[in-house]
């Protein structure tokens, strides 16, 4: 009997010994958890916590903290992201508002100080004050559009659109003006009807942005082109040159607000930066997608597509 409850004893013992073993080895575990996520936190490190263990509940707690530290890592380059295209977006603006602003003033303070201007350059003078206006009230008018595009608040009921009809047109709108540039007009719009998923005048907006794009950027190429085309259940709109082109390192960074590639800034390519990020804004907004390919000075096509209905 004796024997049998000093088997017991030490087995008690030995169980005890074990559980404080363990609970010892888990709070060293835990601790080490602790201490790495700090370090990782503080020195804003691309390292993950790695722990040798059998203990599922310990894995599981692993597995977890590492995508926690994923996901604040994500975070924190889509705030600094956004923070570096909010100066840039403040720079440019402020860039596209001086210019014209200060041309604007200049116009004026000639009209007040030379009152003996004759009628003529007077009216010549003033018809250039309302031009640089009309061209300052229409760049705060995109801003605001893209504010509101962003913030979900412009309404826009989609419908079944005719997409020959619209591209038709919104190439036709074009054609003087690519006459004038002297630039040839290359149209393959098919006759057999295609209908979309879309908005009239989103479509059209979005049209009329990639094609004053495309003579603006384009017009070396001595071509502008436009083809309306289906494929597995869609509606494509390609609209293209065979200009300077697109360096590959600006294509994914194009349709990002206030973005402008490096010959924008000069006068003979001067644009908002607006343009192309209202136009993915709203082809989204119908459920689409735009993208771009460029072989510079061979073929620099955006591509527009649109879920096709019957």
């Amino acid at each position: 009997m004796v024997a049998v409850l000093l088997i017991v004893v030490i087995i008690l013992g030995l169980l005890n010994m074990m559980q404080w073993a363990g609970r010892k080895k888990r709070a060293k575990q835990l601790g080490y958890i602790i201490d790495k996520v700090n370090a990782i936190i503080e020195s804003s490190s691309q390292e993950q916590v790695l722990l040798f263990t059998e203990d599922p509940e310990y894995r599981r707690l692993l597995i977890a903290i590492n995508h926690l530290l994923l996901q604040t890592r994500q975070s924190e380059t889509g705030f600094m992201r956004t923070e570096i295209a909010m100066r840039r977006m403040l720079a440019n603006i402020s860039h596209d508002l001086k210019t014209p602003l200060t041309v604007v003033l200049g116009y004026i303070e000639t009209l007040n100080q030379k009152a003996d201007l004759p009628m003529e350059e007077r009216e010549r003078l003033l018809d250039k004050v309302h031009t640089k206006t009309v061209e300052i009230v229409e760049l705060i008018n995109r801003f605001f559009d893209l504010a509101k595009l962003e913030s979900g608040d412009k309404e826009m009921p989609l419908t079944r659109i005719h997409i020959n009809e619209i591209s038709r047109n919104s190439m036709l709108m074009f054609y003087d003006l690519i006459e004038s540039e002297g630039l040839q007009a290359d149209i393959d719009i098919p006759e057999t009807p295609l209908y979309a998923w879309g908005n009239e005048e989103g479509l059209n907006r979005a049209l009329n942005n990639v094609l004053s794009n495309a003579i603006r950027y384009g017009s070396q190429g001595k071509v502008i082109g436009m083809k309306l085309r289906e494929e597995q259940g869609r509606v494509l709109i390609d609209i293209w040159d065979k200009g300077k082109g697109i360096h590959e390192r600006d294509q994914e960074l194009i349709f990002e607000r206030m973005y402008t590639l490096e010959d924008s800034r000069n006068k003979r390519f001067q644009g908002s930066g607006l343009g192309l990020t209202i136009t993915k804004r709203l082809i989204e907004l119908m459920g689409g997608e735009i993208r771009v390919a460029s072989k510079p000075y061979e073929r620099t096509v955006f591509t527009i597509s649109l879920k096709k209905l019957p």
